[in-house]
């Protein structure tokens, strides 16, 4: 299976079961943390390793997030959020 159609199944499938009643939740640091590391392990299994003089090794953090272009878990959330608290859906509105 292709890197972009794994990608595309976790973006569509895996995420939004992860994320399901995401609105409600009240996002601590630490539960930001748990959900990143989390989103890490699967990108880190669908982009496997890099090969860097003769030697593989794990991508790191910033070479996933260049690869998912910035749209990460939480950044998927915190409009769903907006979208959910009423105050903040009009703030965002004006």
């Amino acid at each position: 299976m292709y890197k972009q159609s794994k990608l595309k199944l976790y973006r569509i499938v895996i995420r939004p079961i992860v994320t399901h009643a995401s609105e409600t939740w009240v996002l601590k640091e630490a539960i930001i943390q748990k959900l990143l590391v989390f989103e890490r392990k699967i990108l880190r299994r669908i982009f496997g390793p890099t090969k860097e003089n003769q030697i593989w090794r794990v991508k790191t953090n910033e070479e996933l997030d260049k690869l998912i272009k910035h749209k990460n878990i939480i950044n998927h959330i915190n409009p769903l959020n907006a979208e959910f608290n009423p105050i903040c859906h009009l703030l965002t509105l004006l």
